[in-house]
This record gives C-alpha cells, structure tokens and sequence, in this order.
C-alpha cells in the first residue's frame, strides 16, 4: 500500500522500492505504470515448484476428470497433457511454433512492453535511469535527453559485471565462511563471556557500594547508641541528686540529723562542709539544666552529596574523550614528565588519573601506581635506573570515566643524569663558539674568522676543531647525560676527556684536524687502525651530516657503510669511571649505539668539538614546576 503525498494530489502516490528504500512516485497510474520483474517471477516460480512438487498441476483442457498436465505453453497462457497439447497444437500450424515449458502456473508475456507506452517493446537501455526504455521515451518522453545504449550493449555489459562480481564472492567462500565462524564466536562471547562477566562485574561494584554503606551504617548506628547511653547516665546521675533535695531523702535529710546536734564541737565540724554543699544544691535550683540533650540532631547524616553522586551513576561514557599520551612532549631523563591530550582538543573532563608501573619479566601480575592529575601532564620522580616503565590515562567527569589510553612504554637512563653546563674559561675560544646566557648551549661561528685561518691551512687539511667541556668533572661512579645536535651541523665530536689530557687538548700542536690525524674521526683510515688504542684518555665519537659515525676499531665493521647510523635527534653518554666503560645512546629509546673502554685515571670531563656551522644543545632536567632552574646545576 502506497502513501499518499497530500490531500491536492490523491492521483500521486508515492512507494517505497523495496529494493533501495527510496520513495518512488508511481504518478497516476500507481503500480500499473512499473515494470513487471519477470525475472523475479521466474526465480519465485521456480522455488515454488520446488515447494509444491508433490502437487501436480492439471491439464487445462481435459474433460472431467482432467489429467496431469505435461507441459505448459507461454504462448497459450495455458498448461496441457499430451493430448490436449497435440489437439491445440497440431503439426503444420502456427501453434506447433508455440513455446512450450514444463508444467508451471507463471506465464510471463515473451516482449517486455513499456509502462509508459504500452504499445511499444523496450528497445534501448537509460544509462542515466539505469532503466529500459522504449523509442518514444527517447524522442519526446523524460528520457529525451538522456544517454542510451542498445538493449543488447546493456545486457552484454551488465551480465560481465553480474559475473565478474558473483565470481569474485565465490573466490572468497574461505574468507565468508571465517568471517561467519568469527561472528558465531563473538555471538557465543557476547551471550556468555561478555553478558555474563558484564553483570558481574555490575554486581560487584553494587556489593561493594552495598558492603560500604553497611559498614556506614553500623558505625553511625553505633554512635547513636553510646550517645544514648552516655545520656542516660547523665540525666540518671541528675536526677538522684536532686532526689536527695527531698525531705526526708538524701541531702536534706542527713541535714535535719545534723541540726539534732547539741555538742558544740561536733556540730562545728560536720556543719562547715554540709553547709558547701547545701550551697551547691541551692545555686542548682536557681540554674537548673538538664545534664544531657534529648535530641540527637548532632547525629543526622547528610547525604545529599552522595545521593547526587549516586544519581549521577552510570557506565562509562563515550562523552568523555579517551585522552592519549603525546610521546613528542612526554620526556624521561633524571624525572618522567607525561603528557597527554584529547583527541578533540578541548578539556572536556575534570580530573584524569594517571597510571604506571615497571615492567618486569619476573613478575607477571604488576601493581599499577595511580597519581590523580589535574591538568594534563604530571612529572614522575624517583623511578629506577635502567628500567622501563608503562603509562597509561584515563579521564573522569563526575562518576563517568573514559577507557584507558593506550599504553606508552618509555626506559630510563642506564645511570643518574649528570648534571654540568658549558665551560667558559678552561680553553673557551669566543672568537670561534658562541655559548649562550645560561652556557647550556654552544654554537659554531663559520663567519670571517674562520674564512681568514683557512689561507694558512696546508693543502688536504681541514679547518681546526674547537672544543669546550663541562664545568664539573666526574671522579667515580657511573653518570649519564643527553644533549641535542642541531641537523644542520656539519662536524661534531662528542665524548670524555681526562683532565691529565685537557692541556694537550687545548694547547696541541697539531691544531689542524686532518681525517686521518684524528683517531675516532669516524673516517674510514689505515692509519687509525695501525693508532688505535682502546685505552685512549680522550674518547670521541664524530657526528655530523644528520649521521653518527661508528669509530673505527679492530671490532668494528669493515665496512664503512655499516657504520653509519642515521643522528637521532637527542643523544646520551654514559661513563662508568668503576668500570673504566663509555657508551653512545640513541637519549630517545635508551638504546646503546656504541661502547668502549676508556682510562678513567684522572677526572673526567664531558668534552664536545665543533668545526665550521655546527650546535649543541644540552639536555635540561625535567623539573616538577614548568620555568623552575634545575637546583642540581
């Protein structure tokens, strides 16, 4: 049944297709004016005989009783048995052509005619419409300027597309099948694990709140009963004493045998104390007051608060946005400082509640830490060297809570973060490094000095490199610090030096730095593998061109390929002066690019070399408020 569109129109009705859900205008005509979907009909049929097979369908044309039919003709509109069909269908007649089929009771006409035209076959095909037409809709009807093609051109194409699409679902039976295997497990899932552990879980949570507002109530109940008897007592111990006011009770009474005394003496000692005492009953009557209160106001319990909250239960939300941890501004060096945004950028929750623990392979159930935060961000101290830890946040509004982000692995240095700044007196050259106000970072002047020293360089040479080390030196123990090479510096050497070793270093007479002159130049050089040491004072490793250059060293890789790291963009050294051990970490996942012995005899300096356009950065310690100078500087 159609639906009509208004009340002006009842000759326009719209249809619901049931094949797109798409309201269709069947205009005056209604249902008449659209196509009969004769293949529909024959797939119907089909099924149909299939279902009533047992049921035989009877010759239209035999006389009581009729006979089974045989065949059915589509021309006719009519079913036959054998005889009946040769009588009406003889041989040499026009009817002996007749298209005849099984025994069916669906007799759909041999030419599709036009809805529009009914005199007319539908000869072309609207590729605008995706309809057949006839050549009158084409010439003067409403597809007069749409695209056609022949009916033919369309049935060719559009069986190739059937086909190819009906032979591409068949090739994936396999996949149909496991997706149907994986649905009917999740169904299972859903109707046993999921259902069953999600009323569980509900059911806790309620027996908990259940077993809290017991244990509330029980303790207040309690209270109220040793206020009242505390009151009782009271009011109990009260009322005895002024009974003894009474005559011949108490106090009054032991007064009136006290009178009765007639020795002087005796009367003087017992009366001084009974008169305090009378004295005390009789400021009492004039300021009486009941010992004790008879309502117990003090002990009604608000709940209002918690009647609001409980309101405001429910399941976790999807209005809250599940925030996610920014690994470009968490950073882990002496503290962890965390950070997080949401995915829609505004802060839609209250409060959020950070979580963490160390992974351990030992133990396999880990306790999580949990730290509520206010803001988004939170700096962690006091975790372990040489460690990795998981993270993870969640946000609340109210009682709902968003799911947990996903989990951020981050590791810990391998030692204690050291902390030094750049030295601006033992060897600093100005005219050549620029250090910044707080001398935690220094930059490679290429400028016009540089451009006068190199008419004095030899031919093959290089220009001279210029180092500079840390303030504060390091005697024992085992330390690590990080810093950042900018991407454009050209040449950078980074490690340790001795202080038996820094007037060498400084006052060399070798200042122009020749590839095969320096040892740990990063070069590919005979004569380094003929001078290496693995003992040297003065460890360095060269950077430069967005690249770490492994040294060359009887263990290393003789290919110089192999020894070419891409730079990664925050890098770490660890010195173990116990151990006499120097390594190269990549600062951003703690991961050692290189290591190797080093005399640790005298004290220890952070040590860095820069040559042509080149800048370091040092790594500053993470701090518990944002602008705060580190106090360890």
């Amino acid at each position: 049944t159609g639906r009509k569109r208004n009340s002006l129109t009842p000759r326009s009705t719209l249809f619901p297709c049931p094949g797109c859900q798409r309201d269709i205008d069947l205009g005056e005509r209604g249902i008449n004016g659209l196509f009969r979907n004769f293949t529909l009909e024959t797939i119907v049929e089909r099924y149909r005989q299939a279902a009533r097979a047992a049921i035989a369908i009877m010759c239209d044309f035999c006389k009581p009783p009729p006979q089974e039919s045989t065949k059915s003709c589509m021309d006719c509109s009519a079913s036959f048995c054998n005889e009946c069909f040769k009588i009406h269908h003889p041989w040499g007649t026009a009817k002996a052509q007749h298209e005849y089929v099984g025994p069916t009771t669906n007799f759909r006409p041999k030419i599709l005619m036009c809805p529009e035209h009914e005199m007319e076959r539908v000869n072309m095909y609207c590729e605008i419409c995706r309809r057949p037409v006839c050549h009158l809709c084409k010439l003067g009807g409403c597809h007069a300027n749409h695209r056609v093609t022949t009916m033919s051109s369309a049935y060719k194409t559009l069986k190739e597309k059937l086909s190819k699409d009906i032979e591409y679902l068949i090739s994936k039976e396999s996949q149909v099948k496991a997706h149907i295997t994986q649905l009917d497990l999740l169904l299972k899932e859903t109707e046993v694990n999921g259902f069953e552990r999600a009323k569980e879980e509900a059911s806790q949570n309620f027996e908990k709140l259940f077993h809290v507002l017991e244990e509330k109530k029980s303790a207040t109940l309690r209270a109220i009963e040793a206020s009242k008897n505390l009151r009782m007592e009271k009011l109990q111990s009260q009322a005895e004493e002024y009974q003894g006011l009474l005559e011949n009770n108490g106090l009054v009474g032991y007064a009136q045998e006290v009178l009765k005394e007639t020795d002087p003496s005796c009367f003087v000692q017992t009366a001084k104390q009974l008169h305090v005492r009378i004295q005390k009953a009789t400021e009492s009557l004039k300021t009486f007051r009941p010992a004790a209160e008879t309502t117990f106001e003090d002990f009604v319990v608000d709940i209002s608060e918690q009647e609001e909250i409980l309101s405001d239960l429910s399941f976790r939300s999807s209005g809250v946005e599940t925030p996610e941890i920014s690994e470009e501004q968490t950073r882990m060096y002496n503290k962890a400082l965390i950070s997080w945004e949401c995915p829609g950028k505004r802060d839609s929750a209250d409060i959020y509640v950070l979580e963490y623990h160390k992974l351990n392979r030992e133990e396999e159930n880990m306790t999580w830490q949990e730290i509520e935060v206010c803001s988004k961000s939170k700096v962690i101290p006091d975790l372990d060297d040489d460690s990795s830890y998981a993270f993870r946040v969640r946000a609340y509004k109210g009682s709902i809570c968003s799911p947990w982000s996903r989990e951020v692995i981050l590791r810990t240095p391998p030692a204690p973060v050291f902390s030094f700044l750049f030295d601006d007196k033992c060897g600093y050259n100005s005219e050549h490094l620029l250090l910044n106000p707080r001398r935690t970072s220094v930059e490679s002047r290429a400028g016009f000095p540089l451009l006068l020293g190199s008419e004095r360089m030899q031919v093959g040479c290089y220009t001279t490199l210029d180092y500079i080390i840390g303030d504060t030196g390091i005697a024992k123990g085992k330390h690590f610090w990080a810093f950042h090479v900018e991407a454009y510096s050209y040449l950078v050497k980074v490690g340790v030096v001795s202080s038996n070793k820094i007037q060498k270093l400084f006052h060399n007479t070798h200042d122009v730095a020749s590839p095969r002159y320096e040892q740990d130049s990063g070069h590919d050089s005979g004569s380094e593998d003929a001078s290496f040491d693995s003992l040297q004072p003065l460890t360095l490793v060269t950077l430069g061109m967005k690249k770490f250059f492994i040294p060359t060293t009887p263990a290393a890789p003789k290919d110089p390929a192999s020894r070419i790291l891409p730079l990664p963009s925050c890098l770490g050294i660890c010195l173990d002066c116990d151990k006499g051990k120097v390594g190269f970490y990549d600062a951003g996942c703690m991961k050692c690019l290189y290591e190797c012995e080093v005399d640790c005899s005298g004290i220890m300096y952070p040590a860095f070399a820069l040559m042509g356009g080149a800048a370091v950065h040092l790594e500053e310690a993470v701090m518990a408020k944002y602008g705060e100078y580190c106090d360890d500087i």
